[in-house]
């Protein structure tokens, strides 16, 4: 995961684009996937999404990946900066 003065991490944009899939079908977004800017903010401000929307992503991407995104991981705040820090996690940590 990078820290805000690092470089975003470089992530396969197949993977990129189906964890975008993954977020627009999980919250019936009326964003195009291939829209969604990798490196905006997911939360407030870019994407506009709030703490129930995270929640159902991560559970989404639990079951479709196979990997543990729980509510009290000090890191979320990393993890879930960004579409490209989320498919980055996604890509590190998937079991499936």
């Amino acid at each position: 995961m990078s820290a805000p003065n690092t470089p975003p991490p470089a992530v396969d944009p197949a993977l990129l684009l189906e964890v975008a899939q993954q977020i627009v079908a999980a919250l019936n977004l009326e964003t195009a996937a291939a829209d969604i800017d990798p490196d905006a903010p997911l939360y407030g401000e870019g994407l506009g999404l709030d703490s129930i929307d995270i929640l159902e992503i991560a559970l989404v991407l639990s079951k479709r990946y196979g990997l543990q995104l729980r509510s009290d991981d000090a890191n979320n705040h990393v993890i879930f900066r960004s579409l490209r820090n989320l498919a980055a996690y996604v890509a590190e940590k998937r079991t499936r």
